[in-house]
Formats: structure tokens, C-alpha cells, sequence
């Protein structure tokens, strides 16, 4: 599968009155077409930030990130418009995401008149189109926001996303504010529209059975960095970061049988605020030794498995890579 989307440490930083808030600090991915990345971690980790960055919803600091081989970090007004029209965002509120004095169609017509190149006719086509292929029944046409439910009302999202026949999507925590029923009933969309129109997906979420169930590939998010990033079907079965362990411990078991078993963390969260060099989940790591306060960098383990930790290989009785 080709490669869509590459990130080479890409950093965004923000100021504020106490210094420089690292939101996004360094971070080196890629996503392949048709595939979905799926970046996981506690809330304040930097996902959301990350995701906008990618979009030019706000500018990047350092590092640089490419689309379709082409460096797409620094883009004149011109090339930004094209840009967008290839990659796209659905929100994680679908109630305040959308304009409450838009319809169904203003919605995506207005995406589609943005474009510039759609006559009117062509435009209504397309609307009817989308709705279609996002199961938003015809009658709906002309209803407002408040007269959906959340779960049509992020499948307008989802349609306005869609509009302009994108390749790469940004779907940022999509779910998380839907009932469990329709969370099910919009993750299989998202997968019907990814076989059939061939998108590439970065699925942000905090919800580890979600990123499952939807994910290629998954990067765990600490305090703006990756700590561990592989296939999705192998995080499950293998990881090796003190903090993915500690993440997937809290997942509640079915099993009444099986006592499970958490890995408890102490400590305060390192601030995100002129943090210190080294590993920021050092002061809240139960196995943190002296040289965990040196730069971490993701080190790959076994074949597309990276981990961000020096004493990943002892921790997990693994040989070191001969020289």
C-alpha cells in the first residue's frame, strides 16, 4: 500500500504566561492509503492538536509533514485550498460542529461552493450523492441541527467531510459523544466508506476498544510525544512501554472469573509546560532508573513495532539488536 501521509517530527508549541506549552513534540508517523492510524492516550496528550496541525487548522512549529510525497508543512493560499480539498476533519461534537441556521443541504452546499468548480446543478447532485452514501434519508434534506439526533447529525459531518472526494481524513474522537448503539452504526460507515472510497484515516480517541476495532495501526500519545506505535492486532498481544501497559490494564474484562490485574500508577503527570529532557512518563513510571532523564527516542523493537523507553529490551527480557 502506498504511502499518503509521513510526519517527520513534527512539534507545536504554544506560549503562554509560564513559558512554552509542548502540545505536539516531535512526532514521526506515517499512514498508507486506505489505511486508518489510530493515536490513543489520555485527554491533554496532544491528539487533537496533532490532527489539526496536519490540517492547517493551526500552524506547525518545526518538523515537517508530506501528503502524497509533497511537502504540505508550508502552503500558499492557493495550494492550502487544494490541500483541503484532499483532507478533511470530522469533529468530535456533531451539535456544535455544525451552523444551527443551516440545513442538511446549506450544510454541504456550502462546502461544494467553496470549491469554486460545481454549476448549481452539480452541486445538488452531489449533495443528494453524499447524503446517500452517508444514510441521511432524502426527507431530511431541509431539517436543521436541532431536529436530528446526534447520530444523523454526525452523519452530516461525516457527509460534509466527504463532499469534495477526499483522501485523508482526520476523524477526531467521532464517537465519543454518541450512544453506544450508534457509536457501532457510525464506526462501520466510517469502515463501508474506507472499502469504497479508499480513504486513509488518523482515528483519534481515548477509547481503546473503539481503536480496535477501526485501526491498522495504532500510536500511543504521552504529553505530546509517541511512546509505542505498531499493528493494531499486535498492541493487544505484545507492548512494551510502562504507559501502554498501564493504558491497556484499564480496560474492563467480561471474564467474572478472571481477576484483572492494573498497573497502577503514582505520581503527578509531568507538565507539558517547558518540560524537562528525557522521558516525560519518568516521574509517574514504576520502573524509571537514572537514565530515563536522557532524550527517548523511538527505538523499533521487532518489525514495525517502535517503543519510545532505554529499558524496553531489559524490562522485557529482549536481546539487543547486533551491531
Amino acid at each position: 500500500m502506498a504511502e499518503l501521509v509521513r510526519v517527520e517530527h513534527l512539534k507545536k508549541y504554544f506560549k503562554v504566561p509560564k513559558g512554552t506549552l509542548c502540545a505536539v513534540d516531535g512526532v514521526s508517523l506515517s499512514i498508507g492509503e486506505g489505511r486508518t492510524m489510530g493515536i490513543v492516550g489520555e485527554s491533554g496528550c496532544g491528539k487533537s492538536t496533532l490532527g489539526r496541525t496536519l490540517l492547517h487548522l493551526t500552524d506547525s512549529t518545526g518538523g515537517k509533514f508530506f501528503f502524497e510525497g509533497r511537502d504540505a508543512t508550508k502552503l500558499g493560499k492557493a495550494e492550502l485550498r487544494a490541500y483541503r480539498e484532499k483532507a478533511q476533519i470530522i469533529f468530535q461534537d456533531p451539535y456544535s460542529s455544525l451552523n444551527p441556521r443551516q440545513t442538511v443541504e446549506d450544510t454541504i452546499y456550502e462546502t461544494l461552493l467553496l470549491a469554486k468548480r460545481h454549476s448549481r446543478a452539480e452541486i445538488m447532485d452531489r449533495i443528494t450523492q453524499v447524503m446517500e452514501m452517508v444514510g441521511i434519508d432524502s426527507r431530511l434534506r431541509l431539517s436543521y441541527p436541532h431536529e436530528l439526533d446526534g447520530g444523523r447529525r454526525q452523519r452530516v459531518g461525516i457527509a460534509r467531510a466527504l463532499a469534495l472526494n477526499p483522501k485523508f481524513i482526520v476523524c477526531d474522537e467521532p464517537v465519543s459523544a454518541l450512544d453506544v448503539s450508534i457509536q457501532a452504526q457510525v464506526l462501520n460507515l466510517l469502515q463501508k466508506l474506507q472499502r469504497e472510497q479508499g480513504l486513509a484515516y488518523m482515528f483519534i480517541t481515548h477509547d481503546l476498544s473503539v481503536v480496535r476495532h477501526i485501526s491498522n495501526d495504532i500510536g500511543v500519545m504521552y504529553l505530546g510525544q509517541l511512546v509505542e506505535t505498531c499493528p493494531s492486532k499486535e498492541l493487544f498481544r505484545t507492548h512494551y512501554h510502562p504507559y501502554t501497559k498501564a493504558l491497556l490494564s484499564a480496560i474492563p474484562t467480561l471474564d467474572i472469573h478472571s481477576r484483572m490485574k492494573r498497573a497502577m500508577l503514582r505520581g503527578e503527570i509531568a507538565s507539558p509546560i517547558n518540560p524537562k529532557p528525557g522521558c516525560r512518563f519518568a516521574e509517574r513510571c514504576p520502573c524509571a532508573a537514572e537514565r530515563c532523564q536522557q532524550p527517548q527516542a523511538l527505538e523499533e523493537i521487532s518489525p514495525g513495532h517502535a517503543v519510545a523507553c532505554c529499558r524496553a529490551r531489559e524490562l522485557n527480557n529482549l536481546q539487543a539488536p547486533r551491531a
